[in-house]
C-alpha cells in the first residue's frame, strides 16, 4: 500500500518508495509495478501525475484526480510556482549553501538553463578510509530546485564535486561500492521531504510533508546526522 500524505476532490500525494517507477518510460527502462497503476489500484479511480520524481528518488509525489485540475498544476510548475525540497546526503563538505547555476543537456540533446539552491545543514567524518584519506567526510543538505530538469539534483551535485551518496549514473561508483562491502547499503540518499503551493481551486497555500525511509534513517545513523525532522 502507497503512503496517502494528502487527499481532497482534486489532488492526491504519496510518499513514492526509493526503486518504484512513475510511470513507463523509455529513459526508465521496465517494471513490473508503477506508482500511477498503483495508486489507481488502491483508490479505485484514475489519477494523473503532476511531476516525477527519479525511479530510485523517494518522497512527495502529487497526483490530479481531473485533467482539469491536471491543467492548472501543470502551470504551476512550468511557471514554477511551486516550491520543492529535497533532502540529500553528499560526498564530502559542500559549502554553507549555494546557488548551482548549470546548463544541463537533456534526453533529446537540447541544452536547458538549470539552477539548484542548497544550504549545508550538517556535517559528518567517521573513520572510513577512501583512497588515500584515512577518514571519509558527508554533508547533509537541503536542495531546491528552481528548474524542473531530468535528473537535475544529481547532475548539479556531480558538477560541484560533491555527488549524492548512492548514486551510480551520476555518483561517485568507488564510494558506493565502499559502502555496499562495508555497511551492506547501495540505497540513493536523496528524498523529497517537502512540497508547497496554492490549492488550484480554493487558493489556500499547501504545505505536504514525507518522512525518509529505514534506509536513508540507517545511512543517517552512521553518519550520526541528526534526521528527527524528517522521520
Amino acid at each position: 500500500m502507497l503512503e496517502i500524505l494528502y487527499r481532497d476532490e482534486h489532488l492526491i500525494a504519496i510518499n513514492k518508495p526509493s526503486g518504484l517507477l512513475v510511470h513507463k518510460s523509455f529513459y526508465s527502462g521496465e517494471a513490473d509495478t508503477y506508482a500511477i497503476q498503483e495508486l489507481k489500484k488502491q483508490i479505485g479511480r484514475k489519477v494523473y501525475p503532476v511531476h516525477r520524481l527519479d525511479r530510485k528518488t523517494s518522497g512527495i509525489l502529487l497526483f490530479t484526480l481531473d485533467k482539469e485540475t491536471l491543467k492548472i498544476m501543470s502551470e504551476q510548475f512550468a511557471t514554477r510556482q511551486v516550491e520543492k525540497k529535497y533532502i540529500a546526503i553528499l560526498r564530502g563538505w559542500a559549502k554553507e549553501e549555494e546557488t548551482i547555476d548549470y546548463d544541463l543537456v537533456n534526453e533529446n540533446e537540447i541544452k536547458q538553463n538549470a539552477i539548484t539552491y542548497y544550504q549545508r545543514l550538517q556535517t559528518s567524518e567517521i573513520d572510513l578510509p577512501f583512497l588515500k584519506h584515512q577518514t571519509s567526510r558527508y554533508c547533509l543538505v537541503e536542495a531546491i530546485p528552481e528548474t524542473g530538469r531530468f535528473h537535475q539534483l544529481r547532475k548539479h551535485f556531480k558538477h560541484i564535486l560533491h555527488p549524492i551518496l548512492g548514486c551510480r549514473k551520476h555518483g561517485c561508483n568507488k564510494q558506493n561500492k565502499l559502502w555496499l562491502q562495508t555497511f551492506g547499503i547501495n540505497k540513493m540518499t536523496l528524498h523529497a521531504h517537502q512540497l508547497i503551493f496554492e490549492h488550484p481551486l480554493t487558493n489556500q497555500k499547501i504545505i505536504i510533508n514525507a518522512k525518509i525511509d529505514d534506509e536513508f534513517k540507517r545511512v543517517g545513523d552512521i553518519l550520526n546526522f541528526d534526521l528527527s525532522a524528517y522521520s
